[in-house]
């Protein structure tokens, strides 16, 4: 089975486009709010004028889960697998996988960007710093 593809939209396509790039883009608002995905209008103050940045490729690992069964047959082959919540050093938050071993993860370890092609998608994952 394939892996489900990203909804690549208009909002969200400089984030895909940068990761192809090699590069990691995140909004921030002129109220100075950062977040991850892509949206348009800031989540804490609604305004719409927002820009993108490129994240230096550095954060802390915040919390992970562990899969042991395959919600999605896509990842059945792939288990057990972690999904994890990322907090980048310049503020937003975002879900990915850790690339190493399980056992080796942390809360509040330092971590760094890898860009992993997947089902011919460049992702953002991270590992131990």
């Amino acid at each position: 089975m394939t892996m489900p593809a990203p909804d690549i939209t208009e909002i969200n396509r400089p984030y895909w486009d940068a990761l192809e790039q090699g590069r990691l883009m995140f909004q921030r608002c002129q109220c100075g709010n950062a977040w991850l995905p892509a949206r348009r209008e800031c989540p804490r103050c609604l305004s719409d004028k927002v820009r993108w940045e490129q994240a230096g490729g550095r954060g802390t690992l915040v919390s992970w889960v562990v899969y042991h069964i395959a919600y999605n047959d896509a990842f059945k082959d792939r288990l057990p697998y972690n999904v994890a919540v990322v907090e980048l050093d310049e503020g937003p938050r975002l879900i990915t996988n850790m690339v190493d071993a399980h056992e080796a993860l942390a809360c509040d370890a330092p971590v760094r960007l890898v860009i992993e092609r997947d089902g011919g998608v460049a992702l953002a994952r991270f590992a131990l710093a």
